[in-house]
């Protein structure tokens, strides 16, 4: 079914919105999937915070012309789905663990900071940690050497508790 003007002019303000809220756009083919498949991948995608969008790419390239993501513009063919994120990972991580265990969904690229990133791009970005334990590992980081220093001054009180008794 043909859109008409208006629909298409709300079709393009609508993704226009979401680009300039992401942070990361990410494109795959979807063709051959079933109805149940597509289903869960659009329930994954919104718990993970993650807009996943069928458009035609030529409503895309114009919404998001302007926007970092104008950099895709030249992987936009072919029947796409569109996810758009908040989160730098989330649209990459959701899309990429759910082409793991669908062959049919089939990485095309997607965008990040203003660069076009091609299937490894999209898989490295999906590999990143999420924010939660990237905390956590800096949190330890910064904790160690605190710790380690507490240790050596209380062995050190030790040795020197032993050095008095022993001297009395």
């Amino acid at each position: 079914m043909s859109l008409n003007r208006s629909e298409k002019q709300a079709v393009v303000e609508e993704v226009t919105a979401l680009a300039a809220k992401a942070q990361t756009l990410v494109m795959a083919e979807y063709r051959g999937i079933t109805v149940a498949d597509m289903t869960k991948l659009r329930v994954a995608a919104r718990s993970n915070g993650v807009n996943l969008s069928v458009l035609k790419n030529t409503l895309a390239r114009r919404a998001v012309a302007g926007s970092p993501f104008e950099v895709a513009g030249d992987q936009m063919t072919g029947p796409l789905i569109y996810g758009f994120s908040v989160d730098a990972v989330a649209a990459a991580k959701v899309v990429a663990d759910f082409a793991k265990t669908n062959d049919k969904l089939v990485i095309r690229g997607g965008a990040f900071a203003g660069k076009s990133l091609d299937v490894n791009g999209v898989k490295q970005l999906a590999s990143i940690p999420p924010k939660e334990v990237l905390l956590a590992q800096l949190c330890g980081l910064l904790k160690s050497p605190i710790s380690r220093t507490a240790v050596v001054l209380g062995a050190l009180a030790k040795k020197k508790e032993e050095g008095a008794a022993a001297a009395a």
